[in-house]
């Protein structure tokens, strides 16, 4: 997620708290959904992969801001 960024994302994960908190978010989220995709409805399932997908657009707003403005 945001290879081409890792710097970037590497100091917003140490200077934003709000960023850490969404990526650990992701995180979890995508655990979750490898960890039960064979037990899950398919409702369930589709309800994380969105949700996932909400917070992953969140941290790119968050990164665009942070580098457009270094």
């Amino acid at each position: 997620m945001f290879e081409d960024q890792l710097q970037a994302v590497n100091e917003l994960l140490k200077s934003s708290k709000k960023f850490r908190d969404l990526h650990d978010k992701h995180e979890a989220l995508r655990n979750e959904i490898d960890d039960t995709r064979d037990v899950r409805n398919q409702f369930d399932l589709e309800r994380l992969k969105k949700e996932k997908l909400r917070v992953k657009d969140m941290m790119a707003v968050m990164l665009a801001e942070y580098t457009s403005g270094n």
